[in-house]
């Protein structure tokens, strides 16, 4: 079990203030410290939080590999494509949302020849891609076909779900992680993990990689950045025990 450290909401503090801190960049320094296998950042197109300047630091002084979440958008794409990251992940962008709120809609053509296009380009310049999809069939029989490396399942559901509830949407995650898994896709998971609800999620056994953010950035307020992210790649350890 891999735990790559999304540091967005770090240049989402520096942001408000239109300062130079925090800084994004010392922050993945403190992340790979405390026992990260990677950083995440997300490029939006409004930028309102890692800018493209971050991206090109992060680049040089990340030791572990770079996840770079991007929609599939011209410019951003291209700038991926010279900085080469570890890997990409095409993601949904809508301007008033507050964050992704869910992964990409694969039931359209255009869409998907859109996907493909990137992808492309992406692949061309050695970068491993990945697509951040909701935990369902269809979404994840045309990511195979699109011939991606990995997939990131969307656990928003899950994690904003409660009970019973939960343990269904749980279920649904587990299915989605093995299906992925046979249709030969490294599978990875994020969206609204924390502290409390990470552990069952962290023992499927499919599920390779973490990316986790908001809740690390909260626990760093009070803790530390480099103990925050200690204590949840502990969780993960601990719950990779347990295997299911």
């Amino acid at each position: 079990m891999r735990l790559y450290v999304n540091i967005d909401h770090v240049a989402t503090v520096r942001q408000a203030r239109r300062t130079d801190e925090p800084d994004p960049v010392r922050a993945a320094v403190l992340a790979e410290l405390g026992g990260a296998d990677g950083i995440t950042v997300h490029l939006r197109e409004d930028r309102r939080h890692i800018q493209d300047r971050d991206v090109r630091l992060l680049a040089e002084t990340v030791r572990t590999g770079i996840n770079l979440e991007l929609a599939a958008e011209g410019d951003i794409v291209a700038l991926a494509a010279e900085l080469r990251p570890m890997q990409a992940t095409l993601v949904p962008e809508r301007r008033e949302e507050v964050t992704t709120e869910g992964g990409l809609d694969l039931t359209q053509e255009a869409r998907r020849q859109a996907l493909a296009q990137a992808l492309e380009r992406l692949r061309s310049a050695g970068i491993r891609t990945s697509l951040f999809i909701d935990p369902d069939d269809l979404a994840l029989r045309v990511s195979a076909d699109l011939g991606v490396d990995a997939v990131e399942l969307h656990t928003g559901e899950y994690a904003n779900a409660r009970g019973v509830a939960q343990g269904g949407r749980l279920s649904r995650l587990a299915g989605a992680a093995e299906q992925g898994r046979e249709l030969g896709l490294a599978v990875h998971a994020g969206h609204g993990l924390t502290y409390e609800n990470v552990a069952p999620v962290a023992a499927l056994g499919a599920v390779e990689e973490l990316n986790i953010g908001h809740s690390i950035v909260s626990r760093a307020i009070f803790t530390g950045l480099e103990a925050a992210v200690r204590e949840m790649a502990s969780i993960l350890r601990r719950a990779r025990g347990s295997v299911v």
